[in-house]
């Protein structure tokens, strides 16, 4: 009998852990402890990169479904925002030992030499690869080069696996010699496309520019921004960031949705989706960082938060089981599809992300703590192998058992920085970073509370 990928000793730790074919009661979940509910969460999640990885590349699958039915034949397809994403979701897994370092730095290994040689466009990597040729899956038509957003990523987890191994032992210090080889090659001065103050999304060798998606602010692509003006060999001036990401000043919007506070202007929306408090803040710490259009990173992705948070509980769709312990609307599969969905009638489709919630933890813990134990409290309905779905409903009785990579990675990332700071500490602490940072006119002040 086919057992879907899922490796023997991943069916030992549902047999361990009681969740395969079982239901956890509302009482199981409310005597778990916070930790054991948290490292529970990261476990399980942590496994979708894991276990449930491309074999070839070692990197993530853009999708894994239970059900084994892949509409679009992708199954081995593997993604580079969310292979980000979990390669910071399986460095935080070799610090907790959930492998061991020599289990870590192997397949750590195995994504770099993939990275190396897959395809690569004018340093920048594609949407998409095939996971077995390392060759480009075009994302559409015309979507079939470079993808610095996704490459931005990517490259904010390996600036922090670099970290995490540059003063180790030989065999590891040559893999964080070889990731900043990769680093270097990034050339974010061509994506301006002809020496422009701003980036572009895409370039493809056979369309050039005709994606035409020049990124302004504000959306999930800060760390985009931050990272091209700290390359060493290819950084992108000042006026890039000022001019294209904030606009000469037109970032800067303060505004009310739900009554609570927001100052930066959200690109074709009053407030975004959750993912835009997340993609960027994985390695870049929102802790004390502000700059001449935020006075705080921190709270105003905590108000974002919040506005998400109000607006469920609002609920003026009235829309079941929506409320103060089951809250959160970003970008996931959906009863019709994939949605972006977000705090506002237009957006909000009934549909319950638990990413959303859960990767803000960070934000507002006692909240995400609360949709976390009712959520696991809900047992195998919404929580399987590799941690919880992707989204459901409750009003369409719609529970899917499908995951998508760029969905878990910030949930166990964000998990680990709530817990310990790691991947925060060990961006942060690049020099390149640094550099970035202060170029831009970035600074920290003591930071706010998290817990």
């Amino acid at each position: 009998m086919k057992l879907m990928n899922i490796h023997i000793p991943l069916l030992l730790l549902l047999f361990l852990t009681g969740a395969c074919g079982t239901k956890k009661t509302d009482s199981t979940s409310e005597t778990l402890s916070d930790d054991a509910l948290l490292d529970t969460v990261q476990r399980r999640t942590f496994n979708y990169f894991w276990d449930g990885a491309e074999p070839n590349s070692g990197l993530a699958r853009e999708r894994i479904h239970m059900d084994g039915i892949y509409p679009e034949n992708d199954q081995n397809i593997v993604t580079s925002g969310g292979s980000g994403f979990g390669i910071m979701a399986v460095l935080a897994g070799i610090d907790r030992g959930y492998v061991t370092r020599d289990e870590g730095l192997a397949r750590m290994e195995r994504i770099v030499s993939f990275l190396e040689t897959a395809d690569r466009f004018h340093g920048a990597y594609p949407h998409w690869w095939y996971g077995d040729t390392g060759r480009v899956k075009p994302f559409g038509q015309k979507d079939n080069g470079g993808d610095l957003v996704e490459t931005a990523f990517v490259m904010q987890a390996l600036l922090a696996v670099h970290q995490y191994y540059a003063n180790g032992n030989p065999q590891e210090k040559a893999l964080a010699a070889r990731i900043d080889k990769l680093w270097r090659e990034v050339d974010w001065n061509f994506y301006r496309q002809g020496d422009q103050n701003v980036l572009y999304w895409h370039w493809s060798p056979e369309y050039g520019w005709e994606m035409d998606f020049p990124v302004h602010g504000y959306n999930e692509c800060l760390i985009m921004y931050i990272l091209a003006a700290a390359s060493p060999t290819h950084g992108v001036p000042a006026a890039v960031y000022h001019e294209g990401w904030a606009q000469n000043g037109a970032i800067v919007s303060p505004h009310k949705v739900e009554n609570i506070e927001l100052h930066l202007r959200y690109q074709g929306t009053k407030a975004g989706p959750l993912f835009w408090a997340q993609y960027s803040f994985l390695g870049l710490d929102p802790n004390g960082l502000e700059d001449e259009y935020c006075p705080g990173y921190f709270g105003e992705m905590r108000n974002l938060t919040l506005v998400n948070r109000a607006y469920c509980i609002r609920n003026p769709k009235h829309y079941k089981g929506f409320g103060p312990d089951c809250w959160g609307l970003t970008a996931s599969y959906s009863v019709n599809g994939y949605a972006a969905h977000a705090p506002n009638e237009h957006d909000d489709r009934g549909v319950i992300s638990p990413t959303a919630s859960l990767s803000s933890i960070v934000y507002t813990p006692e909240y995400s703590l609360q949709v976390m134990r009712h959520l696991y409290g809900m047992g195998d309905k919404v929580f399987g192998p590799y941690g919880f779905y992707d989204a459901f409903s409750e009003t369409d009785n719609w529970y899917p058992q499908r995951y998508l990579a760029i969905d878990q990675g910030p949930i166990a990332v964000m998990i680990e920085n709530y817990r310990s700071g790691l991947l925060w500490k060990l961006f942060m602490s690049h020099p390149d970073v640094q550099q970035g940072l202060q170029k831009l006119g970035f600074t920290t002040r003591q930071a706010e509370t998290t817990k």
